[in-house]
């Protein structure tokens, strides 16, 4: 063999060992993150679980010195980019954005996936809360007052959400179930919810505080009560529905992070201490207060618990309500 010959094949037996090392660093939880970490968002731009994940990718990219790149796969109610997430790599380098709306998913659609069985669940990151809104010179000043009309004339009181399965849908859902009551869902795209409320096509409709408040201090829209499992520190003068007699009206908007399914449990917890430790600072609760969030933080069985008794609660309401996707 010639010198030339001897050098070709000791660069190329250097270079493979250097290929196999990244691979194992790539591959050891010890060494996480070794390259780039994707983020898969079930959602379009804009929306709280996509707001949520870029302000937590903008600082995980900073405190685990690796870049963090965020992937936006909407559609059929997050199963698309829910999806990705279950059938990837179990790593650490591809996590994904689950939100409360997901959860019903299983009750509208067939999935591909079980959120129980292909997911490890990381944590609970933030939450919302919503309030039921009707005009200022609507009759119905009072939930009382609007549980009474619904029972006195069923399907003559109306109310907008945003579409099928979203939280003001089911929240909407929960209450006539709570009640023995039945109204009409009138569905809209988005804010055009609030715009059929404000411009007197439907008696209500139950959205974020965050969008709803400028038109109560406006004296447009008159707030009957919150959904929160308690009075909400911004708005102390908004009773809860369990204050008014309907314990079970609750419904909480919450955003969290998960795995595929068998990633390893050392990176489980680097992420979620990583994602903790961003989430109790100040600057980050106040912007997601800024846009009606509030910072939340629970440790993985505490989201997997939470995901399971969503399912069961939110996947029995909408099928009692006989709920149909978009």
């Amino acid at each position: 063999m010639t010198a030339m010959n001897i050098g070709t094949s000791i660069l190329a037996c250097v270079g493979i060992a250097i290929g196999m090392s990244s691979a194992v660093a790539a591959n050891d939880p010890a060494a996480y993150p070794a390259k780039p970490i994707h983020i898969i968002v079930p959602t379009v731009p804009g929306v709280p679980p996509d707001v949520v994940a870029r302000m937590l990718a903008e600082r995980l990219q900073s405190s685990m010195r690796q870049a963090v790149v965020i992937e936006n796969r909407p559609g059929a109610i997050g199963t698309i980019g829910l999806a990705a997430v279950a059938h990837a790599a179990g790593d650490g380098y591809t996590i994904g954005m689950l939100a409360m709306p997901f959860v019903v998913a299983p009750a509208l659609i067939k999935i591909p996936y079980d959120l129980e069985r292909d997911f490890e669940p990381v944590t609970l990151v933030s939450r919302a809360y919503t309030m039921l809104v009707v005009r200022s010179d609507s009759p119905m000043q009072s939930v009382a007052d609007l549980v009474e009309r619904a029972r006195a004339q069923p399907g003559a009181v109306t109310f907008s959400s945003p579409g099928n399965g979203t939280p003001p849908h089911l929240a909407a859902a929960l209450l006539q179930q709570e009640t023995a009551t039945t109204m009409l869902h009138v569905p809209y795209r988005g804010p055009a919810a609030l715009t059929a409320l404000l411009g007197g096509d439907v008696d209500f409709t139950i959205g974020s505080p965050y969008v709803i408040w400028p038109h109560v201090k406006s004296g447009k829209l008159h707030v009957l009560a919150t959904t929160a499992p308690r009075r909400l520190p911004d708005y102390p003068d908004v009773p809860t529905f369990a204050e008014l007699g309907y314990p079970a009206v609750q419904i909480t908007d919450w955003q969290g992070v998960v795995a595929p399914k068998g990633t390893p449990a050392a990176i489980i917890t680097r992420v979620r201490s990583e994602l903790a430790t961003i989430l109790a600072t100040e600057e980050v609760k106040r912007e997601l207060e800024a846009r009606g969030l509030e910072a939340a933080n629970s440790s993985s069985d505490e989201f997997g618990k939470l995901i399971a008794s969503e399912l069961r609660k939110w996947g029995t309401v909408a099928r009692k309500a006989g709920m149909k996707a978009d």
